[in-house]
């Protein structure tokens, strides 16, 4: 079985993981606690962490069967196939929300277009291109997770 990425309709991401999960799809829409502000308060609410997209893992002969879930536009695609996501990739994403504290990253001096492989912190021992560096953050693409990663220095 693999790991694909559904795209959903906007905000829909954690009503398609619930209505995936009650037809017996095994899904995955990994959550952040944010806090918002209102004009009259602040509240900390869940969001997912992609907008619009949540992992499903089954065979490739059943990939149909999320289109049952009415907020499902369709599947994300790579190549011209639909993208597959490793075990050990949704296992980082889990690790990673596991320790949202985590401060333990740290940077040295690096030039746009370095290939690097991540020393500490929730993305340990992922690779990653330097995007862009200046005096406030560092931003570094995660090829293999398919995402961009912002560090505030």
């Amino acid at each position: 079985m693999n790991w694909y990425v559904v795209y959903t309709k906007p905000k829909w991401e954690k009503k398609v993981a619930e209505q995936l999960d009650k037809v017996g799809v095994e899904c995955y829409c990994p959550l952040i606690i944010k806090e918002k502000q209102w004009s009259d308060r602040k509240k900390k609410v869940e969001v997912p962490l992609f907008n619009s997209y949540v992992f499903v893992k089954l065979e490739d002969a059943d990939r149909n069967l999320v289109f049952q879930s009415p907020g499902v536009v369709r599947y994300l695609f790579w190549l011209s196939k639909p993208a597959i996501v490793r075990d050990s990739e949704i296992n980082t994403i889990k690790e990673w929300l596991e320790k949202p504290s985590a401060k333990d990253i740290t940077m040295s001096p690096y030039t746009v277009g370095d290939k690097i492989k991540l020393e500490s912190g929730p993305f340990l021992n992922q690779e990653a291109v330097v995007k862009e560096v200046n005096s406030k953050q560092c931003v570094l693409i995660l090829e293999s997770l398919g995402c961009v990663l912002k560090i505030d220095i």
